[in-house]
């Protein structure tokens, strides 16, 4: 088996990410945070009138009325000031957060400490925090939670009993219940944090593929217009430079209306050619929307690869092949996979052509040292950056480390039907395959039909 390290892989991403900024934690808005301490106050102010007038049990009412009174004060406040709707800062959020822990942390020392069982509440502002801000405030908040509960343990009120009875758990079991409060915080926070991250990874990396799919149909677009506009503004430009000829042969030489005329006529047909110039599409969008043999498509999408120190064949077989639409999702799709093969290539990359009555499939083969087992698990996930790090030093690019290669080329085909997959072939190196349903991307099928 080929060296894991040699056989790690980057697909490569055509198009310029320049939009596409480092993953960022959202932000939070303020009606958020104000919603979910008025539940806070609602459950603290029914637990607290039913131990107290429910069971009977004795607890300094006045005080624990003005801790949960602050909270219903300061969202009135907040409610005034600013529009629900408001984006608070990475640090206002974490300062509204942490008064949330002090104002549970009173609330809990008036109240039997850690021994009072919402003192499990203490997770919820760090879970918040690590799902939605940077991590630097998540510790902030998480080392603020961790302190308070470890003030709480020896410094507190009497947990309210029966007037009776006296009620006193014993050392070891706090010290458990305080082990249980930190690991709580810890896993809690760190599945929300990695959840959060995945989630606003796959945002991103979605938001790149539309970006290299949208840029491929809006130069086509654009060719299309220009096309469209030379076609239509030839001929008047031509009326022009006819008519500024007649109207020229009407004053003798060296009349100024004469050059007038003449230049009029000059400036017509440099029109006429910059017209011209801007209806010739780029290579890249020349042809988007054709039905070609399946055969010419591969060819016209591997030869802006040739040239170079690995030989890149089309294998077609024989008998009559189908017409497949050359869509932009199948053009950057395919050569995203062709160059990635090319990167790790000892000599040569292939492109099979299959299909029957029922699929038309694309199978991409090189032979360099094929996929490391532990990059099969994850290939197609966004992010699995997998180039070696001594190659990525010696070959810097704007799309370095991204990860987002294959993930783009394996969505923008999934977009035309496709199902895509990847394997180590026996013989050595690697293979991608690409298989349509036949009506997905058959010539003789309108696109986009379900057919």
């Amino acid at each position: 088996m080929a060296n894991s390290e040699n056989a790690l892989r980057e697909f490569p991403v055509q198009t310029r990410l320049d939009a596409l900024l480092p993953i960022t934690r959202g932000s939070v808005r303020l009606g958020t945070l104000n919603n979910l301490r008025w539940l806070a106050v609602t459950g603290q102010l029914t637990a607290l009138i039913l131990v107290y007038f429910g069971f009977g049990y004795a607890l300094p009412l006045s005080l624990c009325a003005m801790a949960i009174g602050a909270s219903a004060v300061l969202n009135v406040a907040l409610s005034f000031a600013y529009p629900a709707t408001r984006r608070l800062r990475p640090r206002e959020a974490t300062a509204f957060l942490a008064y949330d822990i002090l104002q549970l942390a009173a609330l809990l020392y008036l109240t039997g400490g850690v021994t009072n069982p919402f003192s499990l509440l203490f997770v919820a502002p760090v879970v918040i925090s690590a799902a939605t801000l940077e991590l630097m405030d998540t510790l902030l908040l998480a080392v603020l939670a961790v302190a308070a509960i470890s003030l709480l343990v020896e410094y507190h009120r009497p947990l309210p009993w029966r007037p009776d009875e006296t009620f006193a758990l014993p050392p070891i079991y706090v010290f458990g219940i305080w082990v249980s409060l930190l690991a709580g915080i810890a896993f809690t926070s760190i599945y929300a944090w990695r959840t959060a991250s995945e989630s606003a990874r796959m945002k991103d990396a979605l938001s790149a593929t539309q970006l290299a799919l949208s840029r491929a149909d809006r130069l086509a677009a654009l060719g299309a217009l220009a096309a469209a506009a030379a076609h239509e503004l030839g001929t008047p430009l031509g009326t022009i430079a006819v008519v500024a000829r007649e109207l020229a042969r009407e004053f003798a030489a060296g009349d100024p209306r004469a050059d007038d005329f003449h230049l009029l006529r000059a400036e017509a047909e440099r029109c006429r050619k910059i017209l011209t110039r801007l209806a010739q599409p780029d290579d890249a969008v020349l042809g988007m929307g054709e039905a070609l043999p399946l055969g010419a498509l591969l060819d016209d999408i591997a030869n802006p690869h040739r040239g170079l120190d690995i030989e890149i064949v089309v294998e077609v077989p024989t008998g009559t092949q189908p017409k497949v639409w050359r869509t932009p999702g199948i053009v950057h799709g395919l050569n995203n996979l062709i160059e990635n093969a090319a990167d790790f290539a000892q000599a040569k990359v292939r492109l099979l052509a299959q299909w029957n009555d029922q699929t038309i499939g694309v199978e991409v083969v090189d032979d360099g040292p094929g996929f490391a087992p532990e990059i099969l698990e994850k290939i197609g996930d966004p992010y699995v950056t997998t180039r070696p790090r001594e190659r990525a030093a010696k070959e810097p690019s704007d799309q370095e480390g991204m990860g987002l290669g294959f993930f783009i080329a394996k969505t923008l085909l999934e977009q035309t039907g496709a199902t895509v997959s990847a394997r180590n072939v026996a013989a050595g190196g690697a293979m991608v395959r690409a298989v349509w349903p036949r009506g997905a991307i058959d010539g003789e099928t309108p696109p986009g039909s379900d057919a």
